[in-house]
């Protein structure tokens, strides 16, 4: 299994920044993909933003050139991904979850519990 932890959100005024981290442990060498997910209250969950073991990233459009997905894999038993935000907009107020995927799965398995990130206008 792997368990993902998400830290980092929190309150900001428009155009600031906030910088989320999702620490990955268990059994993280299956691990292919990391992704940045979010959901505000009466939408659907959106895709933000992912990254690949080999480092490859895609973003969503609506963040595209505002928030940067990074891997931290200098540990032995815990990865870290980020994402930083900036350029912060009222509408990226949602909860932001990370979640994982494994080799030979395509779906995101193991997700985070999410942490709330609130952008003021």
């Amino acid at each position: 299994q792997v368990q993902t932890v998400e830290s980092g959100g929190g309150l900001a005024q428009t155009g600031g920044s906030l910088r989320l981290s999702c620490e990955t442990s268990g059994r993280i060498s299956n691990v292919y993909v990391v992704g940045w997910f979010r959901q505000a209250p009466g939408n659907e969950r959106q895709q933000v933003a992912i990254i690949r073991r080999g480092g490859s990233t895609k973003y969503a459009d609506f963040v595209e050139g505002r928030f940067t997905i990074s891997r931290d894999t200098a540990k032995d038993t815990v990865d870290t991904v980020y994402l930083q935000m900036n350029s912060l907009k009222p509408e990226d107020t949602a909860v932001y979850y990370c979640a994982v995927s494994e080799y030979g799965s395509n779906q995101f398995y193991y997700w985070g519990q999410g942490t709330q990130v609130t952008v003021s206008s």
